[in-house]
């Protein structure tokens, strides 16, 4: 029997504006409870693959994404009560600053009852933390306040001068020094070979230490997560189909609620990696998530095997999802940001170009003949392809982004990152043979 409530210390992880240091905050108080032998459970608020992909080495578990628009409020709900039974511990990392944004963090922490620690990046400040503090807090009363953390601190002597004016309403709850040696990777980029970043354990160890003994590490107080009913995704939709999913440096930027989701749905995934293998998994389907495929290109390029493969699976009429610069693969022909062009596997005519500005940014909502499914674009490429649409997205905030979703075959593919609890059957429809 499901418990109707469950009960956790949990606490909203929110900053006075991006770039303050909220992801670094979080990873160093996931991985204090880590090694205190607590059971930790990590979420994002938004739709991003950086930040979650820190949280998760941080935690030692999955960090999954908590949004209103991706999955509705009865979904995260459920996610909340499912980590309640499982953890001592649940970290939500708010997104942007505090109140920016529809939902924005604060919303957020009052719609789940969840206490906010607000990080503030003081390093140019001193007696102005305070007002800071102050407005914060008061800007929305019923807002379940719980102090606030200084990055960038000096010393001994400037901390004072930051917590000086504070009061009872606006603890310190930690401060976190200055220093290169703490400094974690700027992009999940970075993080997706784990050979690049040998030392990261050790820097989120180091970052723990300086908030062991600090009121941060306390437990915040436990919060009601009651059950939801929800409609769950029928285990018989995808039982034993068999799909492939490319997981590896180039293919990292993947949402950890979509496998658990397809395995949910009967399915048996079989992981490879396009870098290192010559030829696909024995499969009815494959799923090519998003990632950093431009950077990779040329060995992409040179994996002729592999390239073959796709090309055969494609023909045979398999069921082919591909999303973000994953979609890359299946082009004639990528231009990367040096200026190189890379042939990879000829699969989808046209060509993509990588550039160095930001190109489409923003949750799209994607009506398919299968059913609407939502994702999320943020990528810097220009894609020309003469290959038939069969959805244009839609921006829910009233952005300029629509992205194509093509069609060729059974191949489905979109530059937009689709967010499967969003519609189970429609994924179940794209990858069922």
């Amino acid at each position: 029997m499901v418990e109707p409530v469950r009960h956790c210390p949990a606490l909203l992880i929110g900053a006075s504006a991006s770039g303050q240091g909220k992801t670094t905050i979080t990873a160093a108080l996931a991985r204090l409870h880590r090694l205190l032998g607590r059971r930790v459970r990590v979420f994002k608020a938004g739709a991003d693959f950086e930040d979650p992909m820190l949280l998760s080495v941080a935690a030692g578990t999955p960090c999954r994404q908590l949004d209103l628009f991706l999955g509705g409020e009865a979904h995260c709900r459920q996610l909340l009560h499912q980590a309640a039974g499982e953890a001592d511990l649940i970290l939500l990392e708010g997104v942007m600053g505090l109140f920016d944004g529809s939902p924005s963090s604060a919303d957020l922490a009052e719609l789940f009852g969840m206490p906010v620690a607000v990080v503030v990046d003081a390093a140019a400040m001193a007696q102005t933390f305070a007002a800071l503090a102050h407005g914060l807090a008061s800007y929305r009363p019923q807002l379940p306040f719980a102090g606030v953390v200084a990055n960038g601190v000096a010393g001994e002597y400037h901390r004072g001068l930051l917590s000086a004016g504070l009061t009872p309403a606006t603890p310190l709850l930690a401060s976190l020094p200055r220093g290169a040696d703490l400094a974690l990777p700027a992009s999940a980029a970075e993080l997706a070979d784990p050979a690049a970043w040998p030392d990261l354990k050790r820097r989120l160890d180091a970052l723990a230490r300086v908030l062991a003994d600090q009121p941060i590490a306390e437990l915040p107080p436990p919060v009601a997560f009651p059950a939801v009913t929800a409609a769950s995704a029928s285990a018989s939709l995808l039982a034993g189909v068999r799909i492939a999913v490319a997981r590896d440096a180039a293919f990292a930027q993947l949402y950890a609620a979509n496998l658990e989701l397809l395995q949910r749905m009967g399915a048996e995934l079989r992981l490879f990696s396009p870098l290192r293998d010559h030829r696909l998994p024995d499969c009815d389907s494959l799923y090519l998530p998003g990632g950093w495929i431009a950077r990779h290109a040329a060995a992409l390029a040179a994996n002729s095997g592999l390239l073959a493969a796709i090309r055969a699976h494609h023909q045979a009429g398999q069921p082919l999802l591909a999303e973000g610069e994953g979609m890359l693969l299946l082009l004639e022909s990528v231009t990367d940001r040096a200026g190189n062009r890379h042939r990879l596997a000829e699969v989808l005519p046209g060509q993509a170009t990588v550039g160095e500005q930001v190109r489409a940014v923003g949750p799209q909502q994607l009506a398919l003949p299968e059913g609407e499914l939502r994702g999320n674009s943020y990528h810097c490429l220009t894609v020309r392809s003469a290959t038939p649409v069969v959805a244009l997205g839609r921006c829910p905030n009233g952005g300029p982004i629509r992205e194509p979703v093509y069609r060729l075959g059974r191949l489905t593919a979109s530059c937009s990152q689709f967010y499967f609890p969003s519609n189970p059957t429609a994924i179940a429809r794209l990858l069922l043979p």
